[in-house]
């Protein structure tokens, strides 16, 4: 099955736009019919996230069977839920990042676009960088709980 894959960089322009690296626009256009996309903040990470209209319905259906009094939900609805907005990929395969958004996730001008299987993040570049360097985290035991998943 088709997924988002890949680490792009690029550069958001003096309207806030970033383009859609088109291995990913191809996926949005043949799987998804070129759906709408919400963009949105990240739970736990300081990035965002565009799900297209199909994945981002499967994630609403699974949060609405979950207790809305539970702190976890709450914070997951309050943080993701009420930062998602509908947002339009132009012709030349832009989409505006609002400014509220860009302010959360900590991006500037440089980003890095990653494909994430259902969604796609968009980080800025140096927040990426800090937080894929292997030196910067618990390596073996970030291997070990892999190793137990099969990878």
């Amino acid at each position: 099955m088709t997924s988002f894959h890949g680490k792009y960089y690029y550069t958001l322009d003096q309207k806030g736009r970033i383009i859609i690296p088109a291995p990913l626009r191809d996926i949005i256009s043949k799987k998804y019919n070129d759906s709408k996309l919400y963009i949105t903040n990240a739970a736990f990470d300081k990035c965002l996230h565009i799900y297209p209209l199909d994945e981002w319905n499967r994630l609403e259906e699974k949060i609405r069977s979950m207790p809305k009094m539970e702190e976890a939900v709450k914070y997951f609805l309050r943080r993701v839920v009420a930062s998602a907005m509908e947002c339009d990929m132009d012709k030349q395969g832009r989409i505006l990042i609002p400014y509220e958004h860009r302010q959360d996730a900590g991006i500037s001008t440089e980003v890095v676009i990653v494909g994430q299987l259902d969604k796609i993040e968009i980080w800025d570049k140096t927040l990426w960088s800090s937080v894929t360097d292997p030196q910067k985290v618990d390596a073996k035991a970030y291997e070990s709980v892999l190793a137990g998943y099969g990878l």
